[in-house]
């Protein structure tokens, strides 16, 4: 019987399609290489190949883009008509589950199925990336921490669940521990795009922007080749570390050269530049027109209902382009998600359509209507998915919202929570300069 790098049969395979399969999701936890071109060669050599089916499945799934759902269904439909295993038969139907928007019911089904097979790496990183769309930070951290005592450190893969495992601990806060194990996962793994990507998160959580900004640097040759898919997200965090230096021209010089070279045309991808176009804009920074660009490469990629993650960040294209039309087509659609019995639902109707209300009225210059309506989301926000650092930018647009609408008592308290958190933060400073300047 033909098994993975890990050891687990695979159903179909060939001695030749096994390895091309292994090199394919190493490809995709290491998020360099081209996993997608992998699996279709073992496909098309071994058409019985279960796993190949629908490991390139879980590929276009985890987009959360609705322009690769007829492909998902196709590939889904392939592997029913095949004899598989129980591992396999666990990854199809938490695929059936998750391709119709029942992320944690599809959750649910790895996690039972990790606890029998918990050298699965393809169900491991499919868990994980699910749970990060959900907020279920804790879930991330756990699943990995009960592998890692089973997992030899000699048994390929070693190196990406501990940069996992750190993401995990990074996401909830254990800051030191996740550094420490993201700084040995890119050692075992130099091309790791997720370890890097870790240890970045930590600088920016822990307000360390000068060491992130080193790290990077140090780094780069590694991290910005062109067969690293994540590049774009990767310089996106290096503009941070800018922003949070008060460095507003080299953040958008980051923006101009490489974030708009690197992206995809994907909304994993696209959520980066219009994340940037909209700190830098709130902070007073002439983006001039780089605007619509930007929401003309959203189009067709969010689509009221499958994310509200990447609703949000389409929604801030098109309202800094000025397509009101568009944005009030966007929160028709989640009204009409919020309204229905899908699993999506409950966030777009709780979270979802007030989130993007209040980001519509704050761009519009209602202000206290924007306080009024991201104060209460703010709370659950983590629902939306998406890290810590991808979020903040719903609170700092909340505590401009209150500068700009001279509610000062908001707005300082705001200020100090953000400099708690944040002390050496030049934006956060700033936040708290124009708070004790408001009238009482």
């Amino acid at each position: 019987m033909i098994k993975d790098a890990q050891g687990l049969r695979l159903t179909g395979a060939t001695s030749e399609t096994a390895a091309q399969y292994d090199r394919g999701v190493r490809a995709f936890n290491l998020a360099c290489g081209d996993a997608v071109g992998l699996l279709d060669a073992a496909r098309e050599a071994a058409p019985g190949f279960v796993m190949a089916h629908l490991a390139k499945a879980w590929l276009f799934l985890l987009a959360r883009d609705p322009v690769f759902d007829g492909r998902i269904d196709a590939l889904i439909g392939t592997a029913s008509a095949l004899t598989m295993n129980e591992r396999e038969r666990a990854h199809l139907a938490a695929l059936e589950q998750a391709s119709s928007g029942a992320l944690d019911a599809a959750v649910l089904i790895l996690d039972r199925h990790l606890m029998r097979y918990p050298l699965d790496i393809m169900a491991q990183a499919v868990a994980l990336f699910l749970d990060l769309y959900q907020g279920r930070v804790r879930w991330m951290r756990d699943r990995t921490a009960r592998a890692m005592p089973l997992w030899p450190k000699d048994l390929p893969g070693y190196g990406t669940m501990l940069a996992y495992h750190g993401f995990g601990l990074e996401e909830t806060g254990d800051y030191a521990r996740a550094e420490d194990e993201a700084r040995t996962s890119a050692e075992l793994e130099p091309a790791s795009q997720f370890a890097h990507h870790t240890v970045a998160h930590v600088m920016e959580m822990t307000g360390r922007p000068e060491d992130g900004l080193g790290w990077m640097a140090a780094r780069e040759a590694l991290w910005s080749t062109p067969e690293h898919l994540n590049q774009a997200h990767i310089w996106w965090h290096r503009a941070l570390f800018h922003i949070e230096l008060g460095q507003y021209d080299a953040a958008l010089a980051l923006y101009d050269g490489p974030i708009r070279d690197t992206q995809r045309p994907i909304a994993l991808s696209l959520t980066n530049a219009p994340a940037l176009l909209w700190r830098l804009e709130m902070l007073g920074c002439d983006v001039a027109d780089r605007w619509q660009d930007v929401a003309d490469k959203w189009q067709g990629h969010a689509d009221g209902r499958t994310l509200v993650f990447h609703d949000m960040h389409a929604a801030m294209a098109e309202l800094g382009s000025g397509r009101d039309a568009l944005v009030e087509a966007r929160i028709a659609a989640m009204r009409r998600t919020a309204a229905g019995d899908g699993a999506a639902a409950p966030i777009y109707r709780q979270v979802g359509v007030p989130l993007i209300e209040g980001l519509a009225a704050f761009h519009r210059g209602r202000h206290e209507m924007a306080v009024a309506l991201l104060q209460p989301v703010r709370f659950d926000l983590w629902r939306i998915g998406g890290s810590h650092a991808q979020r903040d930018v719903v609170d700092c647009t909340l505590a401009e919202a209150a500068l700009r609408g001279g509610m000062r008592d908001v707005a300082l308290a705001l200020a100090h929570e953000r400099l708690d958190a944040r002390p050496r933060s030049a934006v956060n400073r700033q936040f708290l300069c124009r708070a004790q300047q408001l009238p009482a």
